[in-house]
């Protein structure tokens, strides 16, 4: 579900077409492109003719050779033609291998696992290969070598690496809970201080006796969600658990990812039950929208859109749906504010890689060169340039080492019909991205060559737009930060480490309880969320215990507590 959560708000906004005669460009002066500062280990290549390498990606939809300004950066690099087949059928894998020199693997599973063991795949520890002609990627992807070591044992090598890897696991990858507040009507309060939960609750109830007063014929509530993401336990109970302890969600609990323990949804005093506690009392005080048990998603978002909620956890239901021009133009702003103790959960990069594996296959004639490719792919410059073109002309970095885009490469990024200039003139800006449609590093990954950003564009410090309105300005000044990331950064929050942990499928007499439990909590936790007074509260949670109990609760939370056991082994391996 944290998944789903997290797709709802990305969208692709670029699409590369076709090239059309554009405008004249901008004239920009010849710029001779700066080496990285990183040392690396690429070996000339003195070949006459140009050295064709074919690569099988299974996750590319082309086919062909690689053509534009990425084909003309890696002949002159490295005097090499790349020759892309996008998919070979999984029998022809098995059964007959590869001839190609540079592989793409879509997973690490059997398809991956088979051709190590058949011996189809080169290892990069065989005649110190990697040693002398991937000096970066063995030094700076240890963990992602050492993984993929993990992958095959029985095999005794390093035969690749996964993609999008980081070299740090407390790197934030991706921000899960935003706290979005009304913040006009909390500059109006005066910015009153909010340590914890219940000052956050008193902050939402003046909040929204304010706004009832100035929104004539608007019935205004603090929150406002919706209940057909529920599961095992409300969505919005166990995303506001980890939204404020910082705990990752389990099917019957909590993952407390700093000790390893696990907390029962139904555990007395336990978070569950706490914030359950917390809703409940919004609803007493007239603070939560009573249609939140019966709504849709699309009906609560509308409510916010329309200036009818106050607070939201989630930017996609937040910030991002309200933050609109009209609102803007109106100085009507939703932003951050986390409370003080609250320690959000946050997902962290992987530093093993993803499923994506890149390989060099035991059959190419052109070992050392494959290795070499691969490895400057993986240095700061490769990185950058396959992502958005060439340095100097597209992107550079300035004297503090912040990373930019050049007016010219701005117009190229937003427009990617745009033709290339000086010694790249005549070549599509869209049609020249490689086409082996793999990464090498994380793209929120740091770095190294610039000053502590990442790879991302979305955020780098000369990529952050002016103040969209005076209260943004005013959130920027009060907080000290000019995006979300940045303020979660800056604050307490939990890095959820990644690592390859699979959840087990419960089976038999437990999968029948499974049911039978969730649908009972679930069901408790609404009648709980709605209950006219604490003493109803505390009746009906009591007896979501007890029919819980009856049904099977315990072998339930067995079974999460020994998941939770195989995940901080999982978890201890990458802290080290």
């Amino acid at each position: 579900m944290k998944k789903i959560m997290f797709l709802m708000f990305l969208l692709l906004c670029l699409t590369v077409g076709a090239c059309r005669q554009p405008e004249p460009a901008p004239e920009v002066p010849t710029v001779t492109v700066t080496p990285t500062s990183i040392e690396q280990s690429v070996e000339t290549v003195t070949k006459e003719e140009p050295v064709e390498l074919t690569v099988y990606s299974q996750v590319s939809g082309f086919q062909g050779e690689q053509q534009g300004w990425f084909a003309k950066v890696l002949l002159d690099k490295f005097n090499v033609v790349l020759h892309i087949v996008p998919d070979l059928p999984e029998d022809e894998w098995k059964e007959k291998g590869t001839k190609g020199d540079i592989l793409v693997f879509g997973s690490d599973g059997e398809v991956y696992r088979n051709a190590v063991a058949q011996g189809w795949l080169l290892d990069w520890e065989e005649n110190d290969l990697m040693k002398k002609h991937g000096a970066y990627l063995a030094e700076h992807l240890h963990k992602a070598l050492e993984y993929n070591r993990s992958l095959t044992p029985e095999a005794g090598g390093v035969y690749g690496f996964g993609h999008g890897a980081a070299d740090d696991w407390e790197e934030i990858e991706t921000i899960l809970y935003y706290w979005d507040i009304r913040w006009d009507w909390y500059k109006k309060l005066g910015y009153p201080e909010v340590k914890n939960l219940e000052e956050f609750a008193a902050v939402l109830e003046k909040m929204q006796l304010l706004a009832r007063a100035e929104t004539v014929g608007k019935e205004v509530y603090a929150l406002s969600f919706w209940r057909e993401w529920d599961d095992t336990m409300v969505f919005y109970v166990r995303s506001m658990v980890s939204a404020y302890y910082g705990y990752d969600e389990f099917p019957f609990g909590f993952y407390d990812t700093e000790t390893g323990g696990f907390h029962g949804a139904l555990e007395t005093d336990g978070p569950y039950l706490e914030l359950l506690r917390f809703f409940n009392t919004l609803y007493r005080k007239g603070l939560l929208d009573p249609d939140s048990k019966t709504q849709t998603y699309e009906e609560a978002l509308k409510k916010l859109e329309n200036g009818e909620v106050l607070f939201s956890l989630f930017g996609y239901a937040g910030s991002m749906a309200y933050n609109t021009n009209p609102h803007l133009e109106g100085n009507m702003y939703m932003a951050s504010l986390i409370p003080e103790e609250a320690s959000p959960a946050a997902d962290g990069m992987s530093v093993y890689g993803g499923r994506r594996i890149w390989a060099i296959s035991a059959d190419t004639p052109y070992p050392e060169l494959c290795m070499e490719l691969l490895n400057w792919f993986c240095t700061p410059e490769g990185r950058m340039v396959c992502e958005y073109g060439p340095q100097g002309l597209i992107w550079d970095y300035d004297a503090e080492g912040n990373t930019y885009f050049t007016e010219f490469g701005k117009t190229c990024y937003w427009n990617r019909e745009t033709l290339l200039t000086g010694e790249y003139e005549g070549f599509c800006y869209g049609d020249g991205f490689p086409q082996i449609n793999n990464v090498t590093w994380n793209i929120n990954a740091e770095n190294p060559d610039s000053n502590g950003e990442t790879y991302n564009q979305e955020r780098w410090k000369s990529n952050i737009p002016a103040a969209s309105c005076a209260m943004e300005q005013d959130w920027r000044e009060y907080t000290g930060a000019q995006t979300a990331q940045e303020y979660v950064n800056g604050r307490n929050h939990t890095v959820i480490p990644a690592v390859p942990y699979e959840e087990a499928t419960p089976e038999g007499q437990l999968k029948q309880a499974w049911e039978t439990v969730a649908a009972r909590i679930v069901e408790g936790s609404w009648d709980a969320i709605y209950a006219e007074s604490e003493e109803a509260f505390e009746k009906i949670v009591s007896e979501m215990q007890a029919e819980a109990d009856a049904c099977g609760y315990a072998d339930c939370v067995a079974w999460c507590e020994k998941e939770a056991e195989k995940r901080w082994e999982l978890e201890e391996k990458v802290r080290k």
